[in-house]
């Protein structure tokens, strides 16, 4: 293992955390295949490291705080494995893996500002620590550097990053606005999950097929896997948000609902409401007591705190979890025309793995 990569990446396979560890794969082609993820994933932490160092002082502590937090690198791991169609990890592949991240991480710094949050992988959010001009601003400087190192690899891939970035930004809109009057408040929501978060890890998934030379043929089933998955991936997050283990998840429990934010199980909720006793006094409990000035969150509020938790044991949390599987369930089925091998196993076995998460 390459010394230079963080001692904490060294300790706690990336991969193996995705279910994608060794164990799953029984021959010795498989083995290799497995290596060949691990091995990448350390050439992209090293670039990590290196393209996300800025020479001003405050930039450079600023720019790789959240990388320092950790993070599951899904989105390079994706990138990896969809290269494995092709010739593996190529140079362009790496930087590929190590654009889409630095993307996702300047995403990170906004979504943070736009919804007030405290917490972030365990950590104080970039804007409680520093106000949220440094956090926009270092959002913004690491756009700019994910913008200068995907130039590097054709005006295909700048496309696909614009492309990718403006439904980023569209789906943030979205949100902030809200559904319009005539529009369905869960097909709205999981439009900007498909804008905000899937829209990223198909980017993911399709640079690996692009800068491995893999069968064009095999680019629109990754991407719709990648867009699918990443919806099933956001609303098992809306589960965890539920979640009474902040030392799982680095959150109090109901922390985007403490914050005004929607999520599928109160909008199935709310559905419930209109024809629910029950589910209409707990959607007054929770609307009641959730603000959306953080600086006026009551994180001690017992009736919210004991609202919260029968949120998480209702019925409308369990079909939730339904839901992601269904579109897991989706992603899967998207990969039918891939050839049978090491990488549809893996990328079934991510699947399976993104539903199954508890933090």
């Amino acid at each position: 293992m390459n010394p230079s990569v963080p001692l904490a990446r060294r300790s706690n396979s990336l991969s193996s955390s995705l279910g994608l560890g060794e164990k799953l794969f029984s021959s010795s082609d498989e083995r290799r295949f497995a290596t060949a993820i691990e091995t990448g994933l350390d050439a992209v932490e090293i670039g990590l490291l290196r393209e996300m160092s800025f020479a001003d002082n405050l930039a450079d502590v600023t720019s790789r705080y959240l990388l320092d937090a950790g993070g599951k690198r899904v989105r390079p791991t994706l990138t990896l494995l969809t290269a494995q169609l092709g010739q593996g990890n190529s140079d362009e592949v790496i930087r590929a893996a190590e654009v889409v991240e630095i993307t996702h991480l300047a995403s990170l710094y906004h979504d943070d500002v736009m919804d007030d949050a405290d917490m972030r992988r365990g950590v104080p959010s970039a804007q409680a620590k520093w106000g949220n001009s440094v956090a926009i601003l270092t959002g913004d400087l690491l756009f700019a550097r994910a913008s200068k190192l995907v130039a590097s690899l054709g005006v295909e891939a700048i496309k696909l990053q614009a492309d990718t970035f403006e439904r980023l930004c569209l789906g943030q809109l979205h949100e902030t606005i809200g559904p319009r009057p005539d529009e369905d408040p869960v097909a709205h929501y999981i439009q900007v999950l498909s804008d905000k978060t899937g829209s990223l890890i198909a980017l993911a998934a399709t640079m690996g097929v692009m800068f491995s030379n893999s069968p064009k043929e095999y680019t629109v089933p990754v991407e719709q896997f990648g867009e699918k998955i990443g919806i099933a991936f956001q609303l098992i997050d809306d589960v965890i948000d539920l979640s009474p283990r902040p030392e799982d998840t680095g959150k109090l429990a109901g922390t985007d609902l403490r914050s005004g934010v929607q999520t599928l199980p109160l909008l199935f909720l709310r559905e419930l409401a209109a024809t629910d006793t029950n589910a209409a006094a707990l959607l007054e409990r929770l609307e009641r007591d959730s603000v959306t000035d953080s600086a006026a969150v009551k994180t001690n509020d017992a009736d919210l705190t004991a609202a919260i938790a029968e949120l998480r044991d209702h019925p409308v949390t369990a079909r939730t979890r339904d839901e992601a599987n269904r579109w897991a369930s989706e992603a899967v089925a998207a990969l039918a025309p891939l050839p049978d091998g090491p990488v549809k196993k893996a990328l079934t076995r991510f699947a399976d793995t993104v539903v199954q998460r508890t933090n």
